[in-house]
């Protein structure tokens, strides 16, 4: 891996701490149960919504849903499973939540230092899926990332999510470097490591996992992988 050229980050559980921020949301509107889920409890709402949100998001990233499917219609399914006789506030659930989940963005240790250590040495840019106003939304709350990055790639706004190979290669072609040069750093196996690997990339994969992928190395201590950044621009 000596010849990267171009890192690319994924923002959510990678850069930001995605999982936090949907976990308390969700805890904040369990608070307001007699409203929203009755007597439901938390763990149960919030590992109920665990198992639902990813498969939504899969139809959604093969168009088989649409957004507004994808957005509300995961509260639709929760709270049939959780609270059916609120399924009409899905809707203003759905609303309720992105408006919660904001408030709980945060980075993940270490990943902002990595982040600006890398653009010391590389360009830098940003590719991720998400709702456009919301990947915006969380740029704007962290606007080093966007002052630091060459380029900034969001799945809504090119008209395909990850792994689809096609947001890659305009990924690619958004900063006219091949593929075979670039890196890319992401925690999701499916989205980030067989998309990118798909895409003929290298891929950091933020995980305690292992892989015999080529091209693809795992870890999860930051600062590891600053060495291993400065290890690949230093080599001679």
């Amino acid at each position: 891996m000596t010849n990267i050229e171009f890192v690319y980050f994924d923002l959510d559980d990678t850069l930001l701490d995605h999982t936090h921020a949907e976990e308390k949301a969700l805890e904040s509107l369990c608070e307001d149960s007699a409203a929203h889920f009755g007597d439901s409890a938390f763990p149960l709402v919030l590992s109920t919504y665990q198992k639902i949100n990813p498969t939504v998001w899969h139809k959604y990233s093969l168009g088989e849903y649409t957004k507004e499917q994808a957005k509300v219609g995961r509260f639709e399914q929760l709270l049939e499973a959780c609270f059916p006789e609120g399924l009409s506030r899905a809707k203003a659930l759905a609303e309720s939540y992105l408006a919660r989940y904001a408030d709980f963005w945060q980075p993940i240790d270490g990943a902002f230092e990595a982040f600006t250590s890398t653009a010391a040495s590389l360009p830098v840019g940003i590719l991720t899926n998400g709702f456009s106003e919301q990947q915006r939304a969380k740029l704007k709350k962290f606007p080093h990332l966007e002052h630091v990055s060459s380029a900034i790639v969001i799945s809504e706004e090119v008209g395909y999510l990850k792994p689809n190979i096609k947001l890659f290669e305009h990924a690619a072609s958004k900063v006219n470097i091949q593929n075979s040069s670039i890196l890319y750093v992401g925690d999701s196996f499916r989205s980030d490591v067989e998309g990118g690997v798909g895409a003929g990339w290298h891929v950091a994969w933020y995980s305690d996992q292992e892989t015999d992928l080529p091209n693809v190395w795992s870890f999860t201590d930051w600062n590891a992988f600053t060495e291993t950044i400065e290890g690949i621009v230093h080599r001679p």
